[in-house]
């Protein structure tokens, strides 16, 4: 809002025409965000020892894990702050799909607030009952892609990528879709969160890459030569996401091993409703499974081994989500973060590389 109302000097002073363009935007927002979270964040780990808002870990986890109780926790709240500012300063947050992301993003940081609260209050590992969260996720997710198809703004499409013209019409069945994306995308990036820093490098690679995506997807010349569809005002949403990456460096600042402080489910669910609704905006919800295919194992190795378990009684996984697992075949915990990291750099890559195998 800050950038429109300074474009009106633009007539009588020249530098002020910068805030017309996203690049400008995009530059300026990353750095809001970044100092923001970079700024507040040793007075709200201060605050959130002096109020016992600590870390509970689970008793059933790795040994190792069990000094890190007593860790502040609900760090997500510093990023979501950041990101809000940031919107709130130099993005446009009329436009539609920027409106709509961000509501959501905000919707799924608050549902995972209250689901912190409760594990704080109870000094457990259990928060929300699981049913009433999942409830919660698709009404909101239902709510906002619901909206943005029956107001004509989002294609019931679904693309495939690696082939030009291959897609298919799903209808209003692609709200349900379109919520389940979202919704499995959130609690996978939740099930990642168990390592000091590994979850939001992650997030910060595919926020880059879908941030890239919506800036092609909005330009019609470039979205026609890729042949990839084209969603007017989506271009909107880079500034939007290079925020989520430069907020995600601010808090890793202070999140990094030995973490001084957590993001919680507020953060976690948060960023993960971020991204699942940014691929289904911009109409990259396939691409999803391989651009956040470390959030898709770290699932898949939960519902694998809970299968698994009751069918057989055998586990497959020394200990589930998968990180875990290496943890207890002796990988140090800095070494299996940094490799999840190299990994969803080289899936972004190829994700990027859809754009022209088509």
């Amino acid at each position: 809002m800050l950038s429109h109302w300074l474009f009106q000097f633009a007539d009588e002073y020249t530098f002020f025409n910068v805030f017309r363009y996203l690049t400008f935007k995009s530059f300026i927002s990353f750095f809001t965000a970044f100092f923001v979270c970079w700024f507040l964040g040793p007075f709200f780990i201060k605050k959130m020892v002096q109020k016992q808002v600590k870390q509970n870990v689970r008793k059933d986890g790795p040994e190792t894990h069990f000094k890190k109780q007593g860790t502040p926790t609900m760090g997500g709240v510093l990023i979501m702050i950041s990101i809000l500012v940031s919107a709130l300063l130099w993005m446009d947050i009329f436009n539609v799909y920027l409106l709509s992301v961000l509501a959501l993003t905000l919707s799924f940081g608050l549902i995972g607030y209250f689901d912190d609260s409760l594990t704080i209050k109870r000094k457990s590992s259990k928060g929300l009952p699981g049913k009433l969260r999942l409830f919660l996720e698709f009404l909101a997710s239902g709510l906002v892609v619901g909206y943005l198809v029956f107001n004509n703004q989002l294609s019931t499409e679904l693309h495939f990528p690696f082939f030009k013209n291959l897609y298919f019409d799903l209808g209003y069945f692609y709200i349900l879709f379109g919520s389940f994306v979202v919704v499995g995308c959130a609690n996978a990036v939740n099930l990642t969160d168990g390592l000091d820093g590994l979850a939001i490098v992650p997030v910060m690679v595919c926020a880059i890459t879908l941030g890239l995506f919506a800036y092609l997807a909005g330009h019609f010349e470039i979205a026609s030569y890729l042949n990839i569809p084209h969603i007017s005002g989506a271009g909107g949403l880079t500034p939007l996401a290079v925020s989520i990456v430069a907020a995600g460096m601010g808090f890793l600042w202070y999140n990094a091993y030995p973490a001084q402080v957590f993001m919680g489910d507020v953060g976690s669910l948060g960023l993960g409703g971020f991204i699942g609704v940014m691929a289904v905006v911009t109409k990259n919800e396939l691409i999803l499974l391989l651009l956040g295919g470390v959030f898709v194992v770290e699932a898949l190795s939960v519902i694998t081994q809970v299968v698994s378990f009751k069918l057989t009684g055998k586990r497959v996984f020394k200990m589930a989500p998968i990180h875990h697992h290496f943890e207890l075949k002796g990988l140090v915990e800095n070494k299996i973060i940094v490799r999840f990291w190299i990994i969803s750099i080289l899936l972004a890559v190829l994700s990027l590389s859809t754009l022209k195998l088509r």
